[in-house]
Order: structure tokens, then C-alpha cells, then sequence
């Protein structure tokens, strides 16, 4: 197998059926002493982002507030 010069490689077909990895599918690599393992994701990345985020808000606006603060009114 070769690296592109993006750093990319293919994983084998019988690979992605062996772990299931379709397009779309979010994988990690992990390493456990010395060796990198391909592991699906658990959860999708832009959603984790948001996870740690949820519940810290501090403002006591409705929706409606902030849907008016964010929208330019002339």
C-alpha cells in the first residue's frame, strides 16, 4: 500500500466490509503499544463538537430573543 502525497491510502475492500466502513463512515486510529488500529467511530465528529457544548449556555434568552440578535433589522 502507498501514501499519497496527501497522506492518504486506500483500506482494502475486504477491510471496509470487515469493519463495516461505508462512505461517510467515521473512523479513528488508535494507538496501543506501538501499533495503530482502524476503528469505526462511535459517534460522528460534528456531533461530538456540539456535545461538549451542550448545557454550558449562560444567557436566559428564548429562542425568539436570540433568533431577533442575530437577524440585521434596518
Amino acid at each position: 500500500m502507498k501514501v499519497t502525497t496527501k497522506g492518504q491510502v486506500t483500506i482494502p475492500r475486504n477491510v471496509r466490509e470487515i469493519l463495516g466502513i461505508t462512505p461517510e463512515t467515521n473512523i479513528e486510529f488508535q494507538e496501543e503499544n506501538g501499533r495503530f488500529y482502524i476503528v469505526k467511530s462511535s459517534e460522528n465528529k460534528s456531533v461530538a463538537k456540539f456535545n461538549k457544548l451542550r448545557g454550558i449556555a449562560t444567557a436566559k434568552l428564548s429562542t425568539d430573543e436570540i433568533m431577533r440578535l442575530t437577524r440585521k433589522t434596518e
